[in-house]
């Protein structure tokens, strides 16, 4: 798909509404505090100060069966009404197609929130940002740390021109950088803190070696958020965290996605989130009936009962401890 600075992008005349913008902008905020969504007054501060509606000039509705596109300067009210409130309304927002298929998005606040929260930054520390859509996250991680100490990383040329030229709306000035997330930012390392807004097969060994000892890597991984601490270039370990976590997954080095197998299981566990998450982060280690058997004998384990070990040498994901009854390889499936 072509640039979309023709259609509007970036776009957005954003002083056009500006009561009906601030209006939806702080009823979100209020939404978000009040659900224990923003715990950190830092963070709170950060969605105050950084209006989503500057980064969604526009979107899509409708995927699967035909769709359309949404924008903030659409000649109709009633459509530049609808497109606002989908804006500032608590949900994950088709941003680019390609050839009718999800390249791109901006993902839910409340998940947005908790994963910055996840993240446990500190004043001065250095973020990596894999996957820079609409340049979001990027402006609220430049609001808390300062534009310096942030790096965002598209595949997409056209992602990160407009994620750039969205950031400077509001005056901000990260190091936007065009190229495979898989591969980090070598040349803005050493990192304190990596956060990922695509789901990944594995962990890309490369973060490792940009990362300072001590390092906390943040990243969806088959419907769940692991949470590593990165000991040095050979080495990361974690748990994940409780909450469910879909994204597009990372084009690139590292692209692919893993998609559970339940034929033959009983449908009840086709919607059932804990062992879906389990037997998408499994993958091809365990037969879905075994995984069954073993989900069951094990008490119906939720995400936060699985952890992830990265070395130079493989992946394992665990059930309970690292060293305990149940290892298995953490493999990607061909992208």
């Amino acid at each position: 798909m072509g640039s979309d600075r023709a259609r509007g992008e970036p776009g957005a005349q954003t002083d056009a509404h500006p009561v009906e913008y601030g209006v939806a902008h702080a009823a979100q905020v209020r939404e978000l505090t009040t659900a224990g969504d923003l715990p950190d007054p830092a963070w709170r501060a950060a969605f105050e100060a950084v209006p989503r509606h500057l980064f969604v000039p526009y979107f899509y509705t409708g995927l699967g069966g035909g769709y359309e596109r949404l924008w903030s300067e659409d000649p109709d009210p009633a459509r530049r009404a609808r497109w606002l409130r989908g804006v500032y309304t608590d949900t994950a927002l088709a941003t680019r197609l390609r050839d009718g298929e999800l390249v791109s998005s901006s993902s839910q606040p409340s998940l947005m929130a908790r994963m910055l929260h996840a993240l446990e930054v500190r004043d001065g520390d250095r973020v990596l940002e894999v996957g820079a859509g609409t340049g979001y996250n990027a402006a609220l991680l430049c609001h808390r740390l300062g534009d310096d100490h942030v790096t965002t990383v598209d595949l997409d040329e056209d992602i990160t021109e407009a994620a750039r030229a969205h950031l400077a709306l509001l005056g901000h000035h990260p190091a936007v950088v065009t190229g495979d997330g898989a591969r980090g930012a070598p040349g803005h390392a050493p990192f304190d803190r990596i956060i990922a807004t695509c789901a990944l097969p594995v962990v890309p060994p490369a973060w490792l070696a940009q990362c300072a000892p001590g390092a906390r890597i943040l990243a969806p991984l088959a419907t769940g958020l692991i949470a590593l601490t990165v000991r040095d270039a050979g080495f990361a370990e974690g748990r994940f965290l409780h909450t469910p976590a879909y994204f597009v997954p990372l084009r690139g080095g590292a692209g692919g996605d893993r998609d559970p197998e339940l034929y033959g299981l009983p449908y009840d566990l086709h919607e059932n989130e804990r062992f879906r998450f389990m037997l998408s982060l499994l993958g091809p280690a365990l037969h879905p009936r075994e995984a069954l058997d073993l989900w069951r004998s094990e008490g119906r384990p939720g995400r936060e009962r699985f952890g992830v070990t990265v070395t130079d040498g493989g992946q394992w994901s665990w059930l309970d401890e690292p060293e305990g009854a149940y290892v298995w390889p953490l493999e990607a499936r061909p992208a």
